[in-house]
């Protein structure tokens, strides 16, 4: 059977499948810990929000409970990222010489183990703590992004106009962001009608048929010489030699453009990562007190930004620079932050979504311009540079966030909103450095790339 070029379906069944489960875990653990810390069953209620039917003497223990909730969130973030990080650099520029699919397979299996480890933490009641260690054994075949960053590197491939890989990476956002919006609003009901077994159980489902597509439907965008072998060592160091000549094989000029705006990716991710991470606990929380719904449906208006960003490349694109698009969307980033701050009543936190309407346009937008000035033979590099970098910002933020949300809460769970938007100033002076001195257009990207492979012919290393 003939394979398809399309790796849509990966990332839309990723994405189902794990924001089918990603608000229950903290859930569960929330629960968890409650059952643990108070004695008592956690309250259920039909309610829209559990705070009328929590009384006042609860209140210490509930902040008791958000601190060990949003600590067990920093210890599993800490125990997966020193391997998730390496694994995503080294496949990653490892699918330059051996193709795309091997980097995209490899964390679909780890989300399986990790998915498979959730539902028998809790069909069997198992230790909690069982979850930390699969959180790092997943680690060892690689993350989201490294899943993603195989997949801008399979859509790299395919494209050869600089506006159409924008969108088509827009359209992955995209992707991410509809299915993921489906799946949680689906998992409030899905939790209240059968418990948290059928869920996990169902999103390993689709974990399964994700894989059997990327393994014998997907095909390869890259030429694969079967009879080369390569031993190991050999192997460790042309990854090496591919991101160090990224950065130190062209011209200057390139590197500290593509330096420039890695820092800029990474720091909004930081900023706009740390905040997503403890908003599940903050709308736990008091005054809030939502209910399983109300967080699968807070869960899916904070996706649609997935979508609203991407009619926002597409309509921006046909006339605005692309700094000017990443500028509006890390604004976009700062106004929800600080509003979510002083979010005291389920309409405010509703009403947040709609300044945050283009919050995801900077990434694919910081992506494509990264992609348009370095060859189609560094692309791997690239992106797995990239995914390291998105990575480390997301772990680093969701330990650093989870940790200040823990000694915050009792006296003002907002301060963790009010730092992400104060973070997001360092991206956006950035940009506009990267503006003032480097107008990146069309005709100086060409510019950049024809110079680049100028210089790689005449002072490409033997090998």
């Amino acid at each position: 059977m003939k394979g398809l070029y399309l790796v849509e379906p990966i990332v839309a069944i990723y994405s189902f499948a794990s924001f089918m489960i990603y608000p229950l875990v903290q859930q569960y653990v929330y629960r968890r810990l409650w059952l643990e810390i108070t004695n008592s069953s956690y309250p259920v209620s039909d309610n829209t929000s559990r705070c009328a039917s929590t009384s006042s003497n609860h209140t210490s223990q509930q902040d008791e409970v958000q601190k060990a909730a949003s600590l067990f969130s920093m210890y599993s973030d800490l125990c997966s990222m020193i391997p998730s990080l390496l694994v995503t650099l080294l496949l990653v520029a490892y699918s330059d010489q051996r193709g795309r699919k091997f980097t995209i397979i490899m964390p679909l299996i780890g989300s399986l183990i990790y998915t498979l480890s959730l539902l028998a933490v809790s069909f069997f009641e198992l230790n909690l703590y069982l979850l930390i260690a699969a959180s790092f054994v997943s680690a060892l075949f690689g993350g989201i992004g490294t899943m993603l960053g195989g997949c801008f590197s399979y859509v790299a491939d395919l494209c050869e106009d600089g506006k159409q890989k924008t969108l088509r990476m827009a359209v992955v956002d995209m992707v991410i962001g509809l299915l993921a919006g489906v799946a949680s609003i689906s998992t409030g009901y899905f939790l209240r009608a059968s418990g948290f077994n059928w869920p996990f159980f169902t999103s390993a489902m689709f974990q399964v048929v994700n894989l059997l597509y990327a393994i014998f439907i997907l095909e390869e965008t890259k030429v694969i010489d079967r009879s080369e072998t390569v031993a190991c060592c050999r192997t460790l160091q042309k990854l090496l030699s591919g991101i160090y000549y990224l950065f130190v094989g062209g011209n200057r000029k390139r590197s500290w453009i593509l330096v420039l705006m890695i820092v800029i990716f990474s720091s909004i991710s930081f900023a706009n990562t740390g905040g997503l991470s403890v908003m599940t606990l903050y709308e736990l929380n008091e005054p809030l007190c939502w209910s399983e719904i109300l967080v699968g449906y807070g869960s899916a208006a904070s996706l649609t930004v997935f979508i609203t960003s991407f009619v926002g490349v597409y309509v921006f694109s046909r006339c605005l620079p692309d700094i000017a698009i990443a500028f509006i969307g890390m604004l976009s980033v700062f106004i929800g932050m600080v509003m979510v701050s002083f979010a005291k009543t389920t309409v405010m936190m509703f009403l947040v979504r709609i300044p945050t309407m283009f919050a995801i346009m900077p990434f694919p937008v910081l992506r494509s311009m990264m992609s348009k000035v370095i060859s189609k033979s560094e692309q791997g590099a690239l992106f797995a540079c990239v995914a390291f970098t998105e990575n480390l910002s997301g772990y680093v933020a969701s330990a650093v966030f989870s940790s200040i949300y823990a000694a915050t809460v009792a006296w003002c769970p907002g301060f963790v909103f009010l730092l992400g938007a104060g973070l997001c100033l360092i991206p956006v002076s950035l940009l506009g450095i990267l503006r003032c001195f480097h107008p990146v257009d069309s005709n100086e990207t060409e510019a950049l790339l024809s110079d680049d492979e100028t210089e790689n012919s005449d002072d490409a290393p033997v090998a």
